[in-house]
């Protein structure tokens, strides 16, 4: 059993390990926003958490790697896998994720022509 106030660190030497941040935001209407950020261990529980409305103002979702030292933003790969998602199931993607989705999905229309 490990003695109070032991400290252990957060991620173990050596492990390939990916984190996953979703940047969160927060604020009352006002046009400043403060942001939180709440970390997941893995993406499935980012895309559970995210459908069923667990952040207030998802903005984006960043992927961190501890041992290959990278991390990207992967809000776009989450939009396109809630639509998936939603796809299969018949449904819309919930109303509570409308700004993360159209913040983060590209148009799938025709390509804009240029004229000239």
């Amino acid at each position: 059993m490990p003695e109070l106030g032991a400290s252990f660190p957060v991620v173990p030497f050596g492990a390939d390990l990916t984190v996953y941040l979703v940047v969160d935001g927060v604020g009352d209407g006002r046009a400043v926003k403060r942001e939180r950020e709440i970390e997941r261990p893995d993406l499935e529980h980012v895309l559970a958490d995210l459908m069923a409305g667990r952040f207030q103002d998802p903005i984006r979702v960043v992927a961190y790697n501890t041992l290959e030292h990278w991390s990207k933003d992967i809000s776009a790969e989450v939009a396109h896998e809630i639509l998936c998602r939603c796809d299969c199931d018949g449904s819309s993607p919930p109303q509570h994720l409308a700004g993360f989705m159209e913040a983060h999905l590209v148009p799938s229309g025709p390509a804009t022509r240029r004229q000239g």
